[in-house]
């Protein structure tokens, strides 16, 4: 396993390219991998590309913290913290080795395990940034407080490159758990989701549960006595490991095939009745899969009622990828990305046309 990350430091050229773009007032277009480039809006502008600035900053596997640059790609990131058996608690997909740490914390995707150990949010520690004004800052950390109120390094969790341009990322890290097992029992949706709700209360270790086809997915992880005690009270049959590598990336049978395919987050605990037939339920219920050509307002009705939201993974023509913004909440978001990005040339339009 290669376990050495080549580094770069490209953050001079990128904050004169960001100082162009805003003379020229011409909206900068941010990738990495581009391996998420199938979620969010369309957009055009001027492509500034961050897989040239990469590598390891600072790491120091006693204190559980790793800051690397935007550009570094995922696997190697894992591929080094398996090395000092560590990882990444939110197991954000790769897709294809492709995916970089700048796109992981600004589309905020996390895997199997995120409903147990934390969103990618949760392990953001701090961040440098090119701003609007073609600044280079560093928020959170052990460096500078956040000001104005916000914590800025969580707020580019998710914010899809529209606030700024991330540069590095300082991130918590875990160690690796002792003991690993994986198990399948066969039960409807309904039942599973209750027998989850029970080791919930009964904290059972529990780090992966997923239903489908009629069957429930577990994986059990901790001490090897807490993993053994697990598998006693569920039964059930042995299961790959690897089920959960094809389940984040999406390469389970279920992802394929030509119709759309919808996440809806929504609580656990939520009705399965009336759910479309084609539903993988996914982090204990809370993330639900679906593969269906109904209408996208049936959908996001759906989600609603059952007190979340749905967002559209499959481009479709005249369906918006992320669920709709409340009149408050999408004031929220413009006054945001104008203080962050005054002259709007991040991303615009990325997440929602008004932003």
């Amino acid at each position: 396993m290669n376990t050495t990350i080549a580094s770069m430091d490209d953050s001079g050229s990128l904050i004169e390219q960001v100082a162009a773009a805003l003379r020229n007032r011409v909206p900068l277009r941010i990738r990495g991998g581009d391996s998420k480039a199938f979620l969010g809006r369309r957009i055009t502008g001027e492509e500034i590309d961050l897989r040239s600035h990469r590598g390891v900053v600072s790491y120091d596997p006693t204190e559980l913290a790793i800051t690397v640059r935007s550009g570094t790609p995922v696997t190697d990131l894992n591929a080094l913290l398996a090395a000092q058996n560590q990882m990444l608690p939110c197991e954000p997909p790769v897709f294809n080795g492709a995916a970089t740490v700048g796109g992981m914390v600004a589309s905020g995707l996390a895997g199997p395990r995120r409903p147990w150990a934390g969103s990618v949010r949760d392990f953001v520690l701090g961040c440098r940034l090119i701003t609007g004004q073609a600044k280079s800052l560093r928020f959170g950390g052990e460096v500078m407080k956040n000001v104005a109120g916000y914590d800025v390094s969580r707020l580019m969790a998710g914010s899809f490159g529209c606030l700024g341009i991330l540069t590095e990322v300082s991130l918590k890290v875990l160690p690796r758990p002792r003991a690993s097992h994986s198990v399948s029992l066969e039960l409807s949706a309904a039942e599973a989701l209750l027998k989850l709700s029970a080791w919930r209360r009964a904290a059972v270790p529990v780090t992966g549960a997923f239903h489908t086809q009629g069957r429930l997915y577990i994986r059990f992880e901790g001490g090897e006595g807490s993993v053994r005690e697990a598998l006693a009270l569920a039964g059930g049959e042995e299961a790959d490991p690897s089920i959960w590598e094809e389940l984040r990336e999406q390469r389970l049978d279920f992802f394929g095939g030509e119709r759309p395919l919808w996440r809806l987050s929504v609580p656990a605990l939520a009705t399965v009745q009336g759910w479309p037939q084609d539903t993988l339920f996914d982090w204990g219920g809370a993330q639900r899969w679906v593969k269906s050509d109904e209408p996208a307002s049936a959908l996001r009705e759906m989600a609603e009622k059952a007190g979340g939201h749905a967002s559209c993974f499959t481009p479709v023509p005249g369906v918006e990828s992320l669920h709709p913004l409340g009149p408050a909440l999408l004031r929220f978001h413009q006054q945001l990305k104008a203080k962050m990005d005054p002259c709007g040339i991040f991303n615009p339009g990325r997440m929602y046309a008004d932003l």
